[in-house]
């Protein structure tokens, strides 16, 4: 469980207040209803809270199977899309779907997928939290130009996890991200199909972001603007609402956003039953009332809704601002149906994760960025993203610590790392709370905190980047590479 000493640990206290942003005080007191026009404070058209169903984002198709690979052909395009109910928004598009089409991958077998570019603007498509050779992880500056097309190819030999690809062409990667070029990537396995948890229609994919519209329905993107994104989307619509049984639900959610950090829990404070993170699942069930999520990270957990007697309503309410309540403090709501059979199980061990081999390196990372009004940069070890230099070298195979500080004064910063699923070892000399037990590829660090990470480098050799996942820092410097060879 998030107990408040885990929330204090987290930085999740009145003391944050002015590093998020947040209007009337961090833990906001929500209820499970709205303004009647919620976009109305944003500029926009209005839009009246659950309104609308919650889409099912599409799963793409191979067109081509064999006896070991599947192969998927994508187009990055720009279309038009209804976002808020009457309007349409211009937005950048995976085979013109917003957000983009989900692949089910499968442990064992190659996904190879051909992105063709058919924007006026380079991009560059990364498989986050996947371990890919460096020719297939979709880097900053190995872009695709406009009119070309590129094959990447993920062998998928990782344990199954929530992944999601998204564009990642520096200097571009927030306004691409922001616009629609994101997708998940759902990577299943024979371990996780045994544990009898939910499946087929009662796995549902959540992907929550953020968005400021004008007054013609045109989303607005300024540079490192998290105050005005207060429309909040889940599977690319606006408060939407969910029709649920009541029985089991297994829920696969990712932050897409670019800045704003969620603090999300069930407007009635029963607690979510978290089995999973960014690497896969978790090494036992969580229960906890709180799912907290930065931009880049994912939690994978299961609702049992069979307690709640048809006819219920429940508000999915997000405790961190910045925005008004009425705005960001709701994300969708659960409309609970009859009762119905249901044979899934959440067990007692999940998986079990490897022991941790001891370090070779120690290592120290600082993040930080021009506080508001002072400049516009941001740093990793003091020093802005530079493509043509390598900032750290390590040693094929190597075990390796890295202590993570966020020295920003009022902002807050989460660290990712391409290519390896770490273990966090501690936050601020405390261990970690339960949801973070498991493989991770995200940490969230509010001003002031610091974490221990455990990296192993034991998959492919080359140069590979580390960065802030509020991706408007990453595009403002706070990214470097390391060569592992």
């Amino acid at each position: 469980m998030l107990t408040r000493r885990h929330a204090i640990r987290l930085g999740l206290t009145t003391g944050a207040v002015g590093a998020v942003g947040a209007a009337g005080g961090l833990f906001q007191t929500l209820t499970s209803g709205g303004s009647a026009n919620a976009a109305t404070a944003a500029g926009a058209p209005a839009v009246t809270p659950f309104a609308v169903p919650l889409p099912a984002p599409k799963v793409l198709a191979p067109y081509r199977r064999t006896s070991t690979a599947d192969y998927y052909a994508v187009t990055m395009s720009r279309t038009s899309h209804q976002i808020l109910p009457g309007t349409r928004t211009d937005v950048l598009t995976y085979n013109g779907t917003f957000p983009g089409p989900t692949i089910r991958a499968r442990k064992g077998r190659t996904a190879v997928v051909r992105q063709i570019n058919a924007l006026d603007m380079p991009a560059s498509v990364h498989l986050h939290g996947g371990s890919n050779p460096v020719e297939h992880d979709g880097g900053m500056t190995d872009t695709i130009a406009p009119g070309r097309s590129r094959t990447y190819v993920y062998a998928n030999e990782q344990v199954g996890a929530t992944l999601w690809t998204h564009d990642h062409a520096h200097h571009m990667e927030s306004e691409h991200v922001y616009r629609g070029l994101s997708g998940l990537y759902l990577l299943g396995d024979k371990a996780e199909d045994a544990l009898g948890l939910p499946s087929g229609r009662y796995e549902v994919p959540l992907i929550l972001r953020d968005a400021q519209f004008d007054a013609a329905g045109r989303m607005v993107y300024t540079m490192d603007d998290a105050e005005n994104r207060t429309t909040i989307l889940v599977n690319g619509a606006p408060w939407p609402y969910m029709k649920v049984e009541a029985r089991k639900y297994r829920f696969r959610m990712l932050n897409s956003c670019n800045l704003r950090i969620f603090i999300l829990c069930l407007n009635d404070g029963s607690q979510v039953t978290q089995i999973g993170s960014d690497g896969g699942l978790l090494p036992a069930p969580a229960a906890t009332p709180v799912l907290v999520l930065s931009p880049g990270e994912r939690a994978d957990f299961v609702v049992d809704f069979s307690k709640y007697a048809p006819g219920t309503q429940l508000t999915l309410q997000n405790m961190l601002g910045p925005g008004p309540t009425e705005l960001v403090g709701q994300i969708m709501r659960f409309d609970v149906g009859e009762k119905s059979p249901d044979t899934s199980r959440v067990p007692d061990v999940l998986t079990t994760l490897p022991a941790l081999p001891k370090p070779a390196v120690e290592r120290s990372f600082e993040l930080r960025m021009d506080e508001p009004g002072t400049g516009d940069k941001a740093y990793i070890n003091g020093k802005t993203f530079d493509a043509g230099r390598i900032d750290t070298n390590i040693k094929w195979g190597d075990t390796e610590v890295w202590t993570v500080t966020n020295t920003s004064t009022t902002i807050p910063h989460n660290f990712h790392t391409h290519l390896v699923q770490f273990r966090i070892l501690e936050r601020d000399g405390q261990p970690v709370y339960p949801a973070e037990a498991g493989l991770k590829d995200t940490v969230l660090l509010f001003p002031g905190q610091t974490a221990r990470l455990q990296l192993t480098f034991d998959t492919h050799k080359g140069v590979y980047p580390y960065h802030c996942h509020m991706i408007d820092h990453s595009a403002m410097g706070m990214m470097a590479q390391m060569k592992i060879s």
